[in-house]
C-alpha cells in the first residue's frame, strides 16, 4: 500500500509547465488522502483559473499517483477557494518580491 510521504514524492515531480516548479512546492496541493479503498484523493487549485494546463497538469498527477503501488483509483477535486497565493519564499524563488 502506497504511503502519504510516496504520494508527495510523485507530487514533487508533476510540473507547472508555465513555472518549471512542482505542484507540491507551488502549493497547490490543499489536501492529499491515502483512503482505506485504496485510492488517493487530492483537493488542488491551479495558478489561475484560466491555467490552460490545467486538464494536462491534473492528468499527469492521476497517472503518476495510479503507478504507486496498490493504489486502484485518484480523485482529484479542483477549487479555487481559497485563491492560490505564492508564499514569500516562492516570490523569492520566482523572482518577484
Amino acid at each position: 500500500m502506497a504511503t502519504r510521504e510516496q504520494a508527495i514524492e510523485v507530487l514533487k515531480k508533476c510540473e507547472d509547465p508555465e513555472l518549471h516548479i512542482d505542484v507540491w512546492t507551488l502549493g497547490l496541493i490543499y489536501d492529499l488522502q491515502i483512503r482505506a479503498n485504496d485510492s488517493i484523493y487530492i483537493k488542488m487549485t491551479l495558478t489561475t483559473p484560466f491555467c490552460p494546463y490545467g486538464d494536462a497538469l491534473m492528468g499527469e498527477i492521476q497517472e503518476k499517483l495510479m503507478k504507486l503501488d496498490g493504489i486502484k483509483g485518484v480523485e482529484i477535486e479542483l477549487t479555487f477557494e481559497p485563491p492560490w497565493k505564492p508564499s514569500d519564499e516562492l516570490k523569492d524563488m520566482l523572482g518577484v518580491n
